[in-house]
């Protein structure tokens, strides 16, 4: 059994790597859930469900915090996922081709123990490089696209499939860091990292939005 008092239940490297620049211990525990998006759901409403669900993990002591997650590209209200094979990431790199799409990630941070729940949603808006068909095949060769909803990663060096976002770079790659910051705090956890700073240095990026990110007061009606 996993010892650590936060778990974050998932398994993918990108989400591991980033929770660690907050510099608390944690363990990772992968769930199965089902993904089937129901027809009357928005993107928005998806993708709340899902971090939710994954962060019901079974036979972990009460008194463990679950922190789960859940990224989807939104292109005009159509869910793009990830894709199932090679042929499928051209097509939805094609697709999203010198458009704009919206990047959703949901949080959810729970605890069986006292009921605690505290959630929340990001949103990027990402503008793609109207990149050629030779530059999709050589990053293709690479087998870059796989696991990664709308099939890219905005941190490819060699790709760099974006030309310019609004909002959270690290929403993009899949875990929000400052909204992880603001829940954990919210939960009572001592968090020393200054994680705007670390985030982006780690990402050497420069990022504007963090204040307004960090001092932000949520709207639980809006989750």
């Amino acid at each position: 059994m996993i010892d650590k008092k936060l778990i974050l239940a998932s398994g993918s490297p990108r989400r591991n790597e980033l929770l660690r620049l907050l510099g608390i211990p944690f363990g990772a525990q992968p769930t199965d859930i089902n993904e089937q998006k129901c027809d009357l759901e928005t993107p928005r409403q998806y993708v709340v469900r899902m971090a939710y669900e994954k962060g019901h993990i079974r036979g972990l002591p009460e008194d463990h915090l679950v922190l789960s997650s859940d990224t989807i590209v939104d292109l005009d209200g159509m869910v793009v996922g990830k894709p199932v094979d090679a042929e499928d990431a051209e097509r939805i790199l094609k697709l999203m081709r010198g458009k704009t799409h919206n990047v959703h990630t949901a949080l959810s941070l729970q605890r069986a123990e006292d009921g605690f729940i505290a959630r929340d949603v990001s949103l990027t808006k990402v503008t793609m490089r109207n990149y050629s068909d030779e530059e999709i095949k050589a990053y293709m060769a690479r087998n870059a696209f796989l696991d990664k909803a709308g099939a890219y990663a905005i941190q490819d060096s060699q790709f760099h499939p974006v030309e310019k976002i609004e909002g959270c770079y690290t929403n993009v790659m899949g875990l929000p860091l400052c909204q992880v910051y603001r829940l954990l705090k919210e939960a009572g956890l001592s968090v020393d990292a200054k994680i705007a700073d670390v985030c982006q240095r780690y990402n050497d990026i420069n990022c504007e939005v963090y204040p307004s990110i960090i001092n932000e007061q949520k709207n639980e009606s809006d989750i």
